[in-house]
């Protein structure tokens, strides 16, 4: 009976871990940060792309969108790295970690809408 509890209760888990993942309602949609930055740490990778940015004397995470949208989009890791300017348009984290949910980004003149 114990085992039968036990795999239901990780079953149950699944979903509750994943929709916390993408939690989007821990971002603060009335507060648009809006910057001209270049871009570090740059990861093009799954679940979703992240990279860093200096914002307010203080260095925030970015989490941008997954790689095939991005790429379908026309957005290229090489668009965004290292000594690139780019536009970020995005929402704060509403705990007050130094984190984003970006939206939009314009790289070379193009804008790519990430959600």
């Amino acid at each position: 009976m114990f085992k039968k509890a036990l795999v239901a209760a990780a079953i149950l888990a699944i979903p509750a871990a994943a929709a916390a993942h993408h939690g989007w309602t821990s971002y603060d949609e009335k507060k648009v940060i809006r910057i001209r930055t270049s871009l570090s740490d740059v990861k093009w990778g799954n679940p979703h792309g992240s990279a860093n940015v200096r914002y307010k004397n203080a260095t925030w995470h970015v989490v941008l969108a997954p790689v095939a949208r991005m790429t379908a989009r026309g957005l290229t890791k090489e668009m965004i790295g290292p000594k690139k300017q780019v536009v970020l348009e995005g929402y704060p984290r509403r705990d007050g970690t130094h984190e984003m949910r970006i939206e939009r980004v314009i790289a070379g003149g193009k804008t790519v809408e990430l959600r």
